[in-house]
């Protein structure tokens, strides 16, 4: 596969956010075969669409585009942003249950590398690469970056929490990766990795940051950019915002059928983000079923439904019930992945119990 194809399948992957840069991005696909690619996560309760469906399907489309991949799980980082009441062993427990939901994603665990944070945290070279990012780093810039861990500039807790954005970039040199291909919301953590390595001469990764997917309320104005994006994203830790890998079929239809759908409109309108970044990147049309006298069953593609959509003439309770039915096909394998698996379903009956903090 030529380096321009390659290209278009990692252009496709962040569609909808950003690549830090083009250019760089062809030299390094030009230039290296196998570039190694991260993404990082912090183990906290039940995986959501987000996790389970959109990451997965970056995933396959990174490793068929010839990239290696590091799926890390940052325990530590958890710990410092207090998630799960900040218990390392529940945290561990959720990591491991993170790790079933991929395999039941269809993601081979066997062609990426696992990487927990507290196995690479032991080492003076870690932290002397963190104490060097810090050293570059402004206290103000610290306190900006903390958005990367969700939670507003003023919300700042403890000492640890300042540490957060010169570990997340400490991480990047560490697994030694050619390109960060995290969310749009971990944008503060790669700027600055790509400006540090700039001042002290380490490899300058390329940044492949993904779409983030609106919750089921729709897009939430914040006191800035960063603030509009952490309220509007889906989040796990608001339940009644967001449809989980485990919701069965009602439980999808409900909150399908709850969420923000304005007639006529697609910018802002999570029924769209569902279908534009999770349905139809697996199918090339859908059906829409719809009574003959309003029109009757419609097979469409995206560009299609998003015309007919706008010019009014599919009513939103259509386009609700024909995402609520491709979403439950798309969700059902990895149910019946934890229904006849002990291991996953016992770590996912344990996860279920914990209570999540942010």
């Amino acid at each position: 596969m030529d380096a321009e194809k390659r290209m278009e399948m990692i252009k496709e992957v962040a569609e909808g956010g950003e690549i830090i840069t083009e250019d760089e991005l062809r030299n390094l696909l030009e230039t290296n075969n196998h570039p190694v690619a991260y993404d990082g996560f912090e183990p906290s309760g039940l995986a959501h669409i987000p996790f389970g469906l959109l990451r997965a399907e970056n995933l396959k489309a990174i490793l068929k585009a010839g990239v290696r991949f590091k799926l890390y799980l940052a325990d530590y980082f958890a710990f410092i942003n207090n998630k799960l009441e900040g218990d390392l062993g529940r945290i561990k427990r959720a990591g491991e249950y993170f790790i079933e939901v991929w395999k039941a994603c269809g993601i081979d665990t066997k062609k990426v590398e696992v990487i927990w944070a507290s196995e690479i945290m032991n080492k003076l070279k870690y932290w002397d690469r963190v104490l060097r990012i810090a050293k570059e780093t402004t206290i103000n810039r610290s306190m900006r970056a903390t958005t990367i861990m969700g939670r507003k500039e003023g919300e700042l807790q403890t000492t640890a929490q300042l540490f957060y954005p010169s570990m997340q970039t400490a991480d990047i040199f560490d697994l030694d990766v050619d390109i960060c291909q995290l969310g749009l919301d971990q944008r503060r953590a790669n700027i600055l990795g790509r400006e540090v390595a700039e001042k002290l001469k380490w490899k300058k990764p390329v940044a492949v940051h993904h779409h983030m997917i609106i919750g089921l309320q729709g897009i939430q104005k914040g006191g800035n950019e960063d603030e509009t994006l952490m309220a509007s994203k889906m989040s796990k830790s608001r339940p009644e915002t967001c449809i989980y890998m485990h919701d069965n079929e009602e439980e999808i239809k409900r909150k399908i059928n709850r969420a923000f759908c304005p007639e006529k409109i697609i910018e802002g309108n999570p029924i769209f983000d569902y279908l534009k970044f999770l349905i139809f990147k697996r199918y090339n049309e859908i059906k829409i079923e719809r009574d003959k006298k309003f029109g009757g069953d419609l097979n469409v593609d995206y560009r299609g439904l998003e015309k007919i959509y706008s010019e009014g003439k599919l009513h939103p309770l259509d386009i609700k019930n024909a995402t609520a039915f491709y979403l439950n096909e798309m969700i059902g394998p990895v149910r019946r992945y934890f229904e006849k698996n002990k291991k996953a379903n016992d770590l996912y009956e344990e996860v279920k119990k914990y209570s999540v903090t942010r």
